[in-house]
């Protein structure tokens, strides 16, 4: 029988894609319905100031995978952008560290990693691609998914929840682990969702589930934009949304929530099945996120070419029912969640953690034990599907600093400016910050091995500023 009462436990990772932190019921938004997954976060611990290495899918999801940077796996930018992935097979990974100590390991879902190499390549004995959805809706009869409003979503008409790509990829995990639960050795299962990725396209009750007239708009909405790096008013120009008021962009952000509480549905079913095949108490169980989602804040959509809060910060929920973890504690530890866990499941398994990984053990703070907590977070960027653009952030409780090797510096005070409107790096009053946070970048990228801190980009950051 797969792990019940061993040491070593078990681990379900339910990893989405482009989750907004905010949206969850336990993070304190007034409208979105999720409470599966607030009820896992009640039974383990929310990480407040989890955020992505990098916020774009195939980056980050290379780096959960080799627990290391983007700049040192290479993976900078998503797949059919003219700029090859480098194969990453020769990295240690997480998941191969877990098959040689004895774990048995399942996939589901989206991949996205590592010039296309499948799960197999790294340790996986078993995985089922996020492209068979298709295939399955066309042999059951179903029509294609409706693609009349582009990236802004839709109703699915012809299906039933159930009948969903979440839904369809749900049920496969559950008969995933009850096949598991019959090893006689410990297993990770890990689902990969592709939602709530836009376009939001999902079926009734979902697509309406929330009143657009009822969902406030984020904090970060009324951006003018002046002050900013160009880029930002030209993706707005790019995606033709200059001019949109909030009650354009509620239906869109409506339909979003409705595929958060969809995603949240599928999430108490594999909760349910862990607790029917008695493996809840020594399954480690983790939700996450690859990245967050503008959805309309600044007046954007997407995620490419910022670093607010609305794409960097993700989800962290973990459960470990076995009184190692305080149920309902939230923790404002400042997480680079990619690299974090991925040597937090190296340790939890009792494998040997690889010396090229980056990041630092969760145990500590899941165990609300005394630590010594980073004093900022970091995120870098190289651009996506408009071409190469390099950006690196440093983020600290107050202050957030966002160098764009292009563009103008930002710096935004998180207490009294949350939405990160004011871009303050060129007021004489925050020089001293602005300088500090340099510093403190030039010292990160020197750490980490980033090779765009050559002596030229050393020089620009550390030049005095003038008065």
């Amino acid at each position: 029988m797969a792990s019940q009462g061993s040491d070593r436990p078990n681990i379900l990772l339910i990893f989405s894609d482009q989750f907004r932190s905010d949206c969850l019921g336990v993070h304190g938004h007034p409208v979105v319905q999720t409470p599966h997954l607030d009820a896992l976060a009640g039974a383990g611990v929310t990480f407040r100031q989890a955020h992505t290495p990098a916020p774009v899918c195939v980056p980050a999801r290379t780096s959960l995978l080799h627990g290391c940077w983007p700049c040192r796996h290479g993976c900078l930018m998503n797949d059919g952008l003219g700029v090859p992935h480098p194969d990453t097979r020769g990295l240690p990974s997480y998941s191969r560290q877990l098959a040689a100590g004895g774990y048995w390991l399942g996939h589901i879902g989206k991949w996205q990693v590592s010039a296309g190499n499948p799960p197999a390549s790294f340790g996986f004995h078993e995985s089922n691609p996020a492209g068979g959805y298709g295939a399955w809706r066309a042999a059951s009869g179903l029509p294609a998914r409706p693609h009349r409003n582009g990236w802004f979503g839709e109703v699915d008409p012809a299906i039933q929840p159930e009948q969903s790509r979440l839904g369809w990829e749900a049920g496969q995990v559950v008969e995933m682990l009850e096949r598991a639960s019959h090893r006689d050795q410990p297993f990770m299962v890990r689902w990969d969702t592709s939602e709530p990725h836009l376009p939001n396209v999902l079926p009734e009750p979902y697509a309406s589930l929330v009143d657009p007239s009822q969902v406030p708009p984020w904090p970060g909405f009324a951006d003018s934009l002046v002050g900013k790096p160009f880029i930002q008013a030209q993706q707005r120009r790019t995606w033709r949304l200059d001019g949109w008021s909030w009650q354009d962009w509620a239906p869109i952000v409506a339909r979003y929530l409705g595929e958060v509480s969809l995603l949240d549905a599928q999430v108490g079913r594999l909760l349910a099945a862990l607790d029917r095949l008695g493996l809840a108490e020594n399954t480690l169980v983790v939700f996450s996120a690859d990245h967050g989602d503008l959805c309309g804040s600044h007046g954007l959509i997407d995620k490419h070419y910022v670093m607010y809060d609305d794409v960097t910060r993700v989800p962290l929920l973990v459960r470990w029912p076995r009184g190692l973890v305080r149920p309902g504690r939230q923790s404002d530890a400042m997480v680079i969640q990619a690299l974090d866990l991925a040597r937090t499941f190296c340790e939890v398994a009792g494998v040997p953690v690889p010396e090229t990984f980056q990041g630092r053990s969760l145990l500590p703070a899941l165990a609300d034990q005394p630590e010594a907590s980073r004093q900022d977070v970091f995120s870098m960027y190289y651009g996506n599907q408009f071409g190469f653009y390099t950006q690196r952030m440093v983020r600290g409780p107050r202050w957030k600093y966002v160098w764009n090797a292009t563009a103008e510096d930002e710096l935004y005070d998180l207490e009294a400016d949350p939405g990160e409107l004011q871009n303050r790096a060129a007021e004489p009053s925050c020089r001293e910050v602005l300088q500090a946070h340099r510093r403190r970048l030039v010292d990160w990228m020197h750490e980490v091995g980033d090779p765009q801190l050559n002596p030229w980009i050393r020089d620009q950051l550390l030049v005095p500023l003038k008065p």
